[in-house]
């Protein structure tokens, strides 16, 4: 199981709709939780994907990723 942080440039519901929908499309995300006011992206993952799978995920969903970081790995 993995579980990543990640800080992503979001202005809107929309930004954060677009995030969330990319995400728990991503097969191996078990959990997302995005709060739009801190900009931040908490992920939880089985073990077939790693931090770059998810960070790549969210740059795909057109929001820049300001800094990120592995909770669990």
């Amino acid at each position: 199981m993995g579980e990543y942080h990640f800080n992503v440039k979001m202005a809107c519901s929309g930004c954060s709709n677009a995030v969330n929908k990319c995400l728990t499309n991503l097969s191996g995300v078990k959990n997302v939780d995005i709060d739009l006011d801190k900009q931040s992206v908490d992920v939880t993952t089985d073990s077939s994907l790693s931090y770059d799978d998810v960070y790549n995920t969210i740059v795909k969903s057109g929001k820049a990723v300001h800094s990120g970081m592995t909770i669990v790995s």
